[in-house]
């Protein structure tokens, strides 16, 4: 998403602080650091719809964010794939890494 710069015309500011790559993905991408707290906005890359959650913790640069909640036991999707499984309950909003799921490939 974009809105216009004031302060500069002709150029926009992206008011997104993570990409999503496929609707039905449960996590997005950070791209910016995000501050535990933040209403944060999300881009679906496959459809340029949007989706807004509250951050629950920090989530660095590149790292996941969850945009659904997710329960123990739960398939990650990430790319319209299955990436991984919540090894606890997640929330929307929650920084998603290791110490909440665990990788699908082994």
């Amino acid at each position: 998403m974009h809105r216009p710069d004031t302060g500069r015309p002709g150029r926009c500011i992206v008011i997104h602080k993570f990409l999503v790559h496929n609707e039905g993905d449960d996590v997005g991408v950070a791209t910016e650091d995000i501050a535990g707290g933040q209403e944060i906005t999300g881009v679906y890359m496959d459809s340029g719809g949007s989706v807004t959650v509250t951050a629950q913790a920090d989530v660095p640069l590149s790292h996941k964010v969850a945009i659904r909640a997710l329960k123990s036991g739960d398939d990650v999707t990430e790319y319209g794939v299955r990436v991984g499984l919540a090894t606890q309950d997640i929330a929307a909003g929650d920084y998603v890494h290791t110490h909440n799921i665990r990788s699908a490939r082994w």
